[in-house]
């Protein structure tokens, strides 16, 4: 779900660089065309690979990569019609937290760059929450609340700093500082483990729900024990329920109820490895992409920023309302304020109401309270997202041609690969407008992965859940790497351990069980739980 795309410049090995300064899709490491085309099989790589990588590339002109990017623009996206009634718009940002999870890089700057290509000193992809944890109290003191009396708070204690927000109007009232947005520096910087967490203020709450997951642990947990022993048995607990919840929850919903099961029962035929788990292209390029299509344009987040009430949120205004793409500078901010950016912290009426990205039934959603859904999976993006802020470009382009770059295969080759039994036809690619230009283009016959992978679902699954290429990839590959994890509930526990927290239904763990747990359902509505 990374907005990243791969210049010229960076194809070959002798041009692989370590970029440094933060930006969503720039800093780190990064695949190369050259070394991705010296792989012949499934050792372990390094940090990135191929799924097939005997599968010849697909070579397409930028001009139709261009043509059929803007055929996919969503040309009614306020049409309910193309909302995926199966998907909350919630997954939608947890999906890009956990993207940011699995390809947060922490190997030091100077390992980096001795190994640009990351085949030796590299952070392997995992579902471990470093994007949150950081290095632990000792290696990250700064996301840490100082420690008790015992050691006069000259150490960091088991739980997370969580940031105020600035009190707003309230039509005649006022709502309150309330602790719901992410810690921050002197000048706004989110101190958090994984700064993309910062770009898009969904996925900043997501995070700080995530944060206060951690510390309710803490608090279950009691006194008693060193604040060391405490850390470590919360961030277990923490971890294993967001891992059986990612793939139980979210991976389940985007491919089919029972697929992680059958994979963990039958093992993985495709996503294979000898030791450590690494990062394929077809998944990271191509299929995880799927997420731009579920975006929407206009958002319900509380009952403030909504349709019919002060303005929808509006997707450029989640950009707006953060530290990494937005205004929120602290000390830097005017005071008094002179509009509503730049800011010091989140203002309080930007708080997210989470009964409006995620399903809590029962009870129902109230009347007046909008469940906000994902788009479909289909070929087609909001508008906002052809044409990026900052001279970004289009988004459907920059995968495209970053598949091609990449050397990724056709869907068709990796369809006759996995030996799908009924793989779709050139008439069926070839539907709609953006298939037309598909067609145009020779397209439909040989098609990108990621664009195959969302007219299959949207041909086979009607935009609900993703076809068999799709499904595959997606699943194999997450349970591969909560496998390949050394610390993960698979290899401590095995498949049939079940979550134990508190939970709508025993033995599962849900986005909304964690929430509930949380209670902080909608502090502007003083509602704690459900």
């Amino acid at each position: 779900m990374a907005n990243d795309i791969f210049k010229p410049s960076e194809v070959g090995i002798k041009a692989a660089q370590v970029t440094v300064q933060p930006g969503h899709g720039t800093a780190g490491r990064h695949p190369t065309r050259q070394f991705l085309d010296t792989l012949s099989g499934h050792d372990d790589p390094g940090m990135f690979g191929r799924m097939f990588p005997t599968l010849p590339p697909l070579a397409i002109p930028d001009a139709a990569l261009q043509e059929l990017a803007d055929a996919m623009k969503d040309a009614n996206p306020d049409d309910t019609a193309g909302d995926n009634t199966n998907i909350p718009a919630g997954f939608t940002y947890l999906g890009q937290f956990v993207d940011h999870d699995i390809t947060l890089d922490l190997t030091s700057i100077g390992e980096k760059e001795a190994d640009p290509l990351a085949v030796e000193n590299f952070r392997t992809p995992a579902l471990d929450l470093d994007s949150v944890y950081g290095l632990g109290p000792d290696g990250s003191r700064h996301l840490y609340v100082r420690g008790g009396a015992g050691d006069s708070g000259k150490n960091p204690g088991p739980k997370f700093l969580i940031g105020k927000t600035v009190p707003t109007p309230d039509g005649t009232a006022q709502l309150p500082e309330l602790r719901n947005d992410l810690p921050r520096s002197p000048e706004g910087f989110a101190l958090i483990g994984d700064h993309r967490n910062d770009e898009n203020l969904a996925v900043a709450q997501t995070h700080l729900a995530m944060l206060k997951f951690h510390n309710k642990i803490c608090d279950r947990i009691g006194g008693g024990k060193p604040a060391e022993a405490v850390f470590k048995e919360a961030r277990q607990i923490v971890t294993w329920h967001y891992q059986w919840m990612v793939l139980h929850d979210f991976v389940e919903r985007l491919t089919e109820p029972g697929i992680v099961d059958k994979i963990l029962h039958e093992g993985r035929r495709f996503y294979r490895f000898k030791k450590w788990p690494y990062m394929p292209v077809e998944f990271s390029a191509g299929a995880y992409r799927l997420g731009h299509s579920m975006v929407r344009e206009t958002y319900s987040f509380n009952r403030i920023f909504t349709p019919g009430g002060v303005t929808a949120a509006t997707l450029r205004l989640l950009f707006t309302f953060t530290g990494l793409s937005g205004g929120i500078v602290g000390d830097l901010a005017p005071n008094p304020p002179t509009g509503p950016t730049p800011v010091k912290t989140l203002p309080s009426n930007w708080i997210i109401d989470w009964r409006r990205f995620y399903d809590f039934s029962p009870p129902a959603t109230p009347a007046g309270v909008t469940l906000n859904h994902s788009r479909k999976l289909d070929p087609f993006v909001v508008a906002q997202l052809h044409t990026l802020p900052g001279g970004g470009g289009s988004l459907p382009f920059r995968n495209l041609r970053r598949g091609v770059m990449l050397g990724l295969p056709s869907g068709q080759d990796v369809a006759r690969a996995m030996r799908i039994p009924n793989p779709l036809t050139p008439d069926e690619i070839a539907t709609g407008p953006d298939g037309a230009v598909a067609k145009k283009h020779g397209m439909h016959k040989d098609t990108p992965l990621w664009y195959y992978i969302l007219k299959e679902a949207q041909v086979r699954k009607s935009g609900e859940r993703l076809g068999p290429v799709g499904s595959t990839i997606i699943s194999e590959v997450f349970v591969g790497l909560v496998h390949g994890d050394r610390q993960s509930y698979l290899w401590q526990r095995g498949k049939d351990w079940k979550p134990d927290l508190p939970s709508k239904v025993p033995g599962t763990f849900t986005m909304a069980d964690l929430l509930r747990f949380v209670e902080d359902i909608s502090p502007i509505d003083k509602i704690t739980t459900l």
